[in-house]
């Protein structure tokens, strides 16, 4: 069915100047404490009026304590102001003391733009288990407010200084027409290690000029981020400080009320946040590869979902990727050890449109071809279960050498 709305996505964008009715800045100020005072690292974001807004954030048990207080402000507050970011330092397992930092970074916010500090959001990623350097965070904050803009450089500048591991900021805009009526959406966000499903180390800011109220905007947003960030991983770690942010501030004029409206929103959203999700996984640590794995035809979505992860979290898996080895052996192990049912007998894997086995038994003399799929940069494996009609995908990366010299300590 034709869709009555059109949808136009600029990948490598500016980010959030795209949309009106919001400033932006990024500073330096040295959280790492490494006389650093060229490399940015602390990010405003400020709508010109009060915005609604919704979030959505990691399910650790251990939790940072920025996303307990943004958790306590999205509660409290009808409308949120602005959100302070730095990177650098995770402000996680940090106590009283870095519960109490969180929220003074958002009673200093709200001081100098003349709101309550329930109206700002606060987040932070890097390093666990170190307090901030509030000093340096306060001067950091208070040439922010001074920084702001809506110029695209303040807004590079922002992506940039949310970055940790990061080889590149991730931006996206995404505009949408429905009839004479028009909205966007600009999004930046970071993230490169320690991703995994059901959230990542990752932040994501996403700013709106449509005007939607806070129970349409959360529930889109849930939606939007289990059809992309949530359906990421490069490493299978899950982080204490996954954060994922949209801000309405409506200075479009357009209210998002119909059910048009409403599923043309939700679209351009879940846009958005596909993109800076695929730009996250591109921009792995130290990664060669990435694959789109498929399973489909499962008995049901969570079958294929849990599928879907076993494989892509596997280390025999992702390592035979790096060394562009088809070892489907590999995924068919994997797929079995997440003891969900499957009859091997029935099953089709694909490396790419080559078939690797059909029915449970192997093509062998497609070997070669299965070698030329799995040497590219980017590639596609299709495992058809033929248990049912459903289907999940998840976006992954090979494991290198690389990786485990990054990551290996500082």
């Amino acid at each position: 069915m034709d869709k009555n709305f059109k949808i136009e996505v600029i990948p490598d964008s500016c980010g959030i100047a795209d949309v009106k009715g919001f400033s932006v800045a990024g500073v330096a100020c040295d959280i790492r404490n490494k006389n650093d005072y060229e490399r940015l690292d602390l990010a405003l974001i400020c709508a010109d009026a009060p915005a609604a807004a919704a979030g959505v954030f990691t399910s650790n048990d251990v939790k940072a304590a920025p996303v307990y207080v943004d958790c306590a402000h999205l509660k409290s507050s009808a409308k949120i102001k602005a959100i302070v970011a730095n990177s650098g330092n995770a402000n996680a397992c940090t106590g009283a003391e870095g519960m109490r930092d969180a929220n003074d970074e958002c009673a200093l916010v709200a001081q100098m733009l003349g709101v309550e500090p329930c109206e700002v959001l606060v987040s932070s990623t890097g390093r666990i288990g170190e307090l901030l350097p509030m000093e340096k965070v306060r001067k950091g904050i208070e040439q922010a407010v001074k920084s702001l803009s809506k110029t695209p450089e303040a807004s590079m500048a922002a992506a940039h200084a949310i970055m940790t591991s990061d080889t590149r900021p991730k931006t996206v805009t995404v505009r949408v027409s429905v009839g004479d009526k028009s909205f966007s959406f600009g999004g930046m966000a970071k993230g490169a290690g320690m991703i995994e499903p059901n959230m990542a180390t990752m932040l994501c800011y996403i700013a709106t000029d449509a005007l939607a109220d806070r129970d349409i905007l959360k529930e889109c947003l849930l939606k939007a981020v289990n059809r992309s960030f949530n359906r990421i991983t490069i490493d299978g770690d899950m982080s204490t400080n996954d954060t994922v942010i949209c801000l309405a501030g409506g200075a479009s004029g357009v209210e998002i009320k119909s059910a048009e409206l409403i599923e043309a929103f939700a679209e351009g959203l879940k846009q958005a946040c596909q993109v800076l999700a695929r730009k996250i996984v591109g921009d792995g640590e130290k990664i060669t590869k990435v694959i789109n794995f498929k399973v489909c035809s499962a008995a049901t979505p969570e079958q294929a979902e849990k599928i879907c992860r076993s494989v892509a979290n596997s280390l025999l898996v992702k390592s035979a990727w790096f060394g562009a080895d088809p070892n489907w052996g590999r995924i068919i192990d994997a797929a079995g050890y997440a003891r969900t049912g499957i009859d091997f007998g029935k099953i089709d894997l694909y490396y790419g449109d080559v078939p690797a086995i059909i029915k449970g038994e192997p093509q062998h003399s497609n070997k070669e071809l299965w070698k030329k799929v799995v040497s590219a940069k980017e590639f596609e494996i299709t495992l058809a279960l033929n248990l049912g009609k459903c289907s999940e995908s998840i976006l992954t990366t090979d494991l290198t050498t690389g990786y485990v010299e990054f990551n290996k300590g500082e």
